[in-house]
């Protein structure tokens, strides 16, 4: 009995299955989720904003632009036609980069069928609005139920069917049905012998981590790039992780989210590889390109170099201090200088890790110290 057999005949007594699944966004990850449904038994609708590429995809079976020549199962049909990808769609993976989130969240109104969830699958903060990006699909799409799916996935593993576990979250709204939530809906809907969701209720947990990872992972880069190894990239991985945890606290999702596959886990993998863009800018730029010279010149979108304002504004506005992200927006947007930004984090004044431990110390380090590591790192 294959998988796809194994979650048809379960779900006669298990939570009811999304059936039509409409992914709007044709790039790497939202072709991966579309593989990813097909694969577990679902049709599904994907949206490509270009048409070449819904047509490539119905014809070739490939998305090249995004995931090489990745096969795609012939159960995803592409289409550049917003209003036929959510006709009769039972549930949306939404998959647009969070600039065009609102605009894209605005034009699927008049489509969505009355009942149908969205689940955002996009990382990061509303620019301007500090805004969690499950809000500004909820004032786009009132009287939707709102979820949020993420965790330590790259698009090309995913699509490959290298064994791969994500979180998905959603309100439950009947607390003695928690099986038929809509996080538990669509974690059975997408599950395969490849692919395991989790299931959660801390929505904004979840997409914290999603958000801040991005930002952390540049300063990996950065100081990777400036010729640091593994002990430094510990450091600011741990560090970041308490930054995402103080800033889920203060929005209220809980400190526990943050170290499971959606906080420590995508944050682990974003920082360690050069598969992603964020990692990759930030090594660029340690090494000293400009960046306008980085991915050789080529408009590459990184969400943590727009998120590093957004997540930094959010948390001036929370009173949560984010040093790390700090020091990231700060190279990225003001001008400052890597080395002596890097320095100056590293010598701030000493703190206990519990933060239950209060208590702050003067850095021994004085100028003359800063200095030299300013010089290194340069």
């Amino acid at each position: 009995m294959n998988v796809v057999d194994f979650w048809t005949r379960q779900s006669a007594n298990g939570p009811r299955l999304f059936d039509h699944v409409a992914v709007i966004g044709g790039g790497a990850w939202g072709t991966a989720l579309a593989i990813i449904a097909a694969r577990a038994g679902r049709t599904v609708s994907l949206w490509c904003r270009r048409e070449q590429v819904a047509d490539e995809i119905n014809e070739t079976r490939i998305n090249a632009s995004f995931l090489g020549d990745t096969g795609i199962p012939s159960g995803v049909t592409a289409t550049s036609v917003l209003a036929d990808a959510l006709r009769s769609a039972d549930i949306i993976l939404l998959v647009t980069p969070s600039g065009t989130l609102r605009d894209v969240s605005h034009q699927m109104a008049p489509h969505l069928c009355a009942d149908a969830p969205v689940i955002l699958c996009a990382k990061g903060i509303e620019v301007g609005t500090g805004k969690l990006l499950t809000d500004v699909v909820a004032e786009e799409l009132p009287g939707h139920v709102i979820g949020v799916l993420s965790g330590p996935t790259f698009a090309q593993e995913a699509a490959k069917g290298f064994p791969t576990a994500v979180t998905v979250a959603s309100p439950i709204l009947n607390a003695d049905d928690v099986e038929n939530s809509v996080a538990a809906r669509l974690a059975v809907s997408l599950g395969s012998e490849a692919f395991r969701p989790y299931v959660s209720d801390d929505v904004v947990g979840v997409e914290i981590g999603g958000a801040v990872k991005n930002v952390i992972a540049i300063a990996c880069g950065m100081m990777t790039g400036a010729g640091f190894a593994e002990n430094t990239r510990s450091a600011l991985i741990t560090r970041g992780l308490d930054e995402m945890k103080a800033l889920a606290d203060a929005l209220g999702g809980r400190r526990e989210t943050v170290t499971g596959l959606s906080g420590v886990g995508d944050l682990t993998l974003t920082c360690s590889s050069m598969t992603s863009r964020n990692m990759s800018l930030g090594v660029q730029l340690g090494e000293g390109k400009a960046r306008s010279d980085c991915f050789d010149g080529r408009p590459v979108v990184v969400e943590g170099e727009r998120n590093s304002i957004s997540v930094t504004d959010l948390a001036r506005l929370k009173g949560i201090e984010m040093p790390i992200a700090e020091a990231v927006r700060s190279i990225l947007h003001d001008g400052a200088e890597l080395g002596e930004t890097f320095a100056r984090l590293w010598s701030r004044p000493l703190e206990a890790e519990p933060r239950a431990l209060d208590v702050t110390l003067e850095h021994p380090a004085d100028e003359t110290a800063i200095q030299r590591l300013a010089d290194t790192i340069s």
